[in-house]
């Protein structure tokens, strides 16, 4: 929320002075929305660097009790900006009214390009050699990024697991998997790392297991349950990116949701294997559906079938009922899958992260893309919100953060 022109006493290319009449609007509506007000400092010469100088805290001391008495707050933030090439350099703090400081130490923007930055005052240890040659490809800031960005992935089936695989050989090291079923035998045709000694076991934590094998320093958080819980979800939180590999309706809702609410990104993907009457393959499409700030969601492109998600959201009694009685027949149903689609459509959904980091891509970016196999056709499109939805920027729930109820939605009982 920039500063109006009026409420500036001093303007000088060293110096400003401010009056109160230019932020505490700002203080005001920060309240409202449950935020925490954070002032920015510019340091806008060419040789600046983003410390903290002696004005800088002058003004901090000034204005950080008006910050905490107006905005509703116990916390004060402060984000210093410098120039850094064609980006910026930033330090910055959040202070509590007793003094204590914790710093500010990452930014992560996303929109059309995503982008990590870290503090002024980090160090970095060299990439792995390992890592040789993807650092050849897309260089040492790229591999960094991927190594501090924690990934969440909801499915550890063969497409999750196809996701989880390529992420961690790519050299990233802090993931969550979530998913709630154990190993079938069927299973182990295409989950990644699975044998027929792991039948019985959760697969997110098959999967686990399989992954720090590749690489001992990860940090992996393998999670049993069903992300339409409540509980499960919450842990989502704690994402910069979401990989969507669920193949239940209601799942999807509570990830089309969490990219709008938290402003996470999120990449759904999808695999559908057609087969005539006689049981011949006649279709193999893949979807990878990227939602960021100003991209349709996915009840808004239809990819949800609602009522289909309404049945799985009920108890297993509630569900054969509804389908004994013909309300929800593809319960139950066992779909066709296959190894060589799902890592297809994997690997497309992985290069959508990367593109989005690496900007190798065109600069308007589709926010989906398709995968028709079985015609060796690829196409991408983009969406809208539609008015009045919640991912429409008019709702005001972007990045809206905690709710009650979560995510402003109804839950079932654990």
């Amino acid at each position: 929320m920039w500063v109006d022109q009026a409420s500036y006493l001093k303007r000088t290319a060293t110096a400003m002075t401010i009056t109160s009449s230019g932020y505490v609007h700002a203080l005001g509506a920060a309240e409202a929305d449950g935020a925490i007000a954070i002032w920015f400092h510019t340091h806008p010469g060419v040789d600046s660097t983003p410390s903290p100088s002696r004005h800088d805290r002058i003004v901090d001391d000034q204005i950080s009790g008006l910050f905490r008495l107006r905005s509703g707050s116990e916390t004060y933030g402060t984000l210093i900006i410098a120039p850094a090439g064609a980006g910026y350099a930033f330090t910055g703090s959040f202070e509590n009214e007793t003094g204590e400081k914790a710093p500010l130490d990452r930014i992560w923007s996303v929109g059309e390009a995503w982008r990590l930055r870290q503090s002024f005052s980090a160090t970095y240890a060299p990439a792995d050699p390992i890592f040789d040659r993807n650092v050849r490809a897309f260089g040492p800031d790229i591999q960094r990024i991927l190594g501090e960005l924690t990934i969440a992935i909801v499915g550890s089936g063969g497409t999750g697991s196809a996701v989880a695989e390529q992420l961690v050989r790519l050299g990233v090291r802090k993931l969550i998997l979530i998913d709630a079923d154990t190993l079938s035998e069927t299973n182990v045709t295409r989950v990644y790392g699975s044998t027929p000694t792991d039948v019985g076991v959760p697969k997110a934590q098959v999967l686990a297991a399989h992954l720090r094998q590749i690489a001992p320093d990860l940090s992996c958080t393998a999670i049993q349950g069903m992300v339409t819980l409540e509980t499960v979800a919450r842990t989502l939180r704690a994402a910069d990116v979401v990989f969507g590999c669920t193949d239940d309706n209601a799942g999807r809702l509570v990830l089309s949701r969490l990219s709008t609410y938290y402003l996470t990104p999120v990449i759904d993907v999808g695999v559908l294997l057609s087969s005539d009457a006689a049981g011949m393959l006649t279709g193999i499409d893949g979807r990878i559906t990227t939602m960021t700030p100003g991209s349709a969601c996915l009840v808004c492109r239809d990819r949800i079938d609602l009522a289909r998600a309404a049945a799985e959201l009920k108890t297993p009694e509630e569900r054969k009922r509804l389908a004994d009685e013909g309300y929800a027949p593809a319960l139950g149903q066992t779909e066709p899958a296959v190894v060589a689609y799902t890592t297809a459509a994997a690997a497309a959904a992985v290069n959508e992260l990367l593109d989005r980091l690496i900007g190798f891509g065109p600069p308007d970016r589709p926010t989906e893309t398709l995968l028709r196999l079985h015609e060796r056709e690829i196409s991408t499109n983009h969406a809208s919100p539609r008015e009045r939805h919640y991912c429409h920027s008019s709702q005001g729930k972007w990045g809206a953060g905690d709710a009650t109820p979560f995510l402003e939605q109804l839950w079932p009982a654990d």
